[in-house]
């Protein structure tokens, strides 16, 4: 019997048995299981299966963390031996989504809209932060940027500048694709939207504060302002929510043979009018609310601040809603220039993968050493799963040690305002996305998030008698 068969069979028997399977596929490194009954399995013995690097229940899925290369060999194996039948990703979320009360259906919304995006910010987050290091002045130079000793190279900075922004000027337009698709629309209306919402015969939203003179439309007597969404979450989540059901409504009433001549065309002209009317003003309004709200806290208060969302942002990521501050960070970054609350999420990935460091030293037990060792390459690189559930929630210090170094340097950086242009990679390579003149507070950060997290644990463990 090969090793995956056997695995295969393991983790049937221990998370109860074909029937307490609902549905059944997996991702890169997990299985993921609609279970009719959670109560059923049986956590000490699947996460003693030789392939099971731990597992974790979040929005009504329980996943089984195995691997990347390996998870999908395993997964085929399970499904000719439980006799079930491969299922979607999305049969499992609405498997799952019958479970949830209304705040998890709001989080898993939000998720399924921005985690489909989530590359093209990131790569945007990466090139900006090389575009920063050839901008930057006192980087490598005194007082003077790459460019300014070379300026052979501002050219090639600028090509770069324009491809990582591309990603934030349109980005109504993705999140249009990606919330029309989620709605059950059109993605493609969705996405002639959103960017209809930072069309160029608009005055840019990120010039709005210094404009001497708004444009607007006179509609009968009705001024509306010519305003651009650049960068604006809630404007586009909303119009696209709505377009998406006048899409619906009129499809379903319209002949097949005339759909294609008024459906989009009528949907789109009168979420437009609305959106420029009414949706896109009341909902800036209460983004820009948001962005006030966060902002005034940190600035009033930056060490509670740093210390509670430091703390707290790894309980969060169990829960599944860390989803929602993406939309935050999105929404900062538009209304300031900057996000304040990105940095200390890739060093709570940093301190995550850092305990797992520290029980790597204090376990005897070698699958457990092996599990610690890569779950903090990956933690370091921005996946933190298997640290957080295959091995710090697992034992608690470890996860208790992260936390309290996540806080402690999201406190230091907090009150040395450091602040990142844009989203990238959470974890070590994070810091490419840190505006250049915050590498050095947000460097000591990311010292204190790795040693805090390594010693607590490493005390704690210590402690511990007959530790595994």
């Amino acid at each position: 019997m090969s090793v995956n068969r056997k695995a295969a069979e393991e983790i049937l028997e221990a998370i109860g048995g074909k029937e307490n399977i609902g549905a059944a596929t997996h991702c890169v490194t997990r299985l993921r299981f609609a279970l009719n009954d959670e109560s059923k399995v049986d956590k000490e013995e699947l996460e003693n299966i030789d392939l099971v690097r731990g597992s974790f229940s979040s929005n009504g899925q329980f996943q089984v963390i195995i691997g990347q290369g390996t998870v999908d060999k395993v997964y085929k194996e399970l499904v000719e031996v439980a006799g079930i039948e491969q299922s979607s990703k999305q049969d499992i979320k609405d498997n799952a989504a019958k479970k949830m009360n209304p705040i998890q259906r709001l989080v898993k919304v939000l998720a399924d809209i921005f985690i489909p995006i989530l590359p093209a910010i990131v790569t945007a987050g990466l090139l900006m932060g090389i575009n920063n290091i050839l901008t930057g002045p006192g980087i490598f130079f005194d007082e003077k940027s790459v460019i300014d000793v070379y300026p052979q190279w501002t050219d090639i900075a600028g090509i770069i500048n324009l491809i990582a922004n591309t990603a934030f000027v349109f980005l109504p337009g993705l999140i249009g694709w990606a919330a029309a698709k989620r709605f059950g629309g059109s993605e493609l209306l969705g996405m002639v939207l959103g960017l209809m919402l930072v069309h160029p015969d608009l005055l840019n939203a990120w010039g709005y504060g210094s404009a001497e003179e708004i444009p607007a439309w006179n509609l009968f007597g009705l001024e509306v302002q010519k305003i651009g969404y650049q960068g604006q979450v809630l404007p586009v989540l909303v119009a696209t929510y709505f377009l998406a059901k006048v899409e619906i409504f009129l499809r379903k009433r319209i002949p097949d043979s005339f759909q294609l001549l008024l459906v989009a065309p009528i949907a789109l002209l009168l979420v437009g009018f609305a959106s420029f009317v009414a949706i896109g003003p009341i909902t800036f309004t209460i983004g820009n609310w948001i962005t006030d709200g966060v902002v005034g806290i940190f600035e009033a208060v930056p060490a509670i601040g740093g210390l509670v969302y430091g703390a707290l942002y790894a309980p969060i990521v169990v829960t599944g809603m860390h989803h929602t501050f993406l939309a935050v960070d999105l929404q900062l970054i538009a209304s300031t220039g900057g996000t304040f609350l990105w940095p200390i999420l890739a060093l709570s990935n940093i301190a995550q993968g850092s305990a797992a460091l520290g029980y790597m030293f204090v376990t005897r037990n070698e699958k457990l050493k092996g599990l610690a060792m890569t779950s903090t390459i990956s933690a370091y690189l921005g996946i933190t799963e298997p640290a957080m559930f295959g091995v710090n929630l697992r034992f608690r210090y470890p996860f208790i040690a992260a936390i309290i170094g996540s806080a402690i340097a999201a406190m230091f950086i907090t009150i040395n305002g450091v602040k990142a242009p844009s989203i990238g990679v959470g974890g070590i390579p994070g810091i490419f996305s840190i505006f250049a003149q915050d590498w050095g507070a947000f460097l000591i950060g990311m010292a204190i998030a790795i040693i805090v997290p390594f010693i607590l644990t490493y005390i704690f463990g210590k402690t511990r008698k007959n530790e595994a």
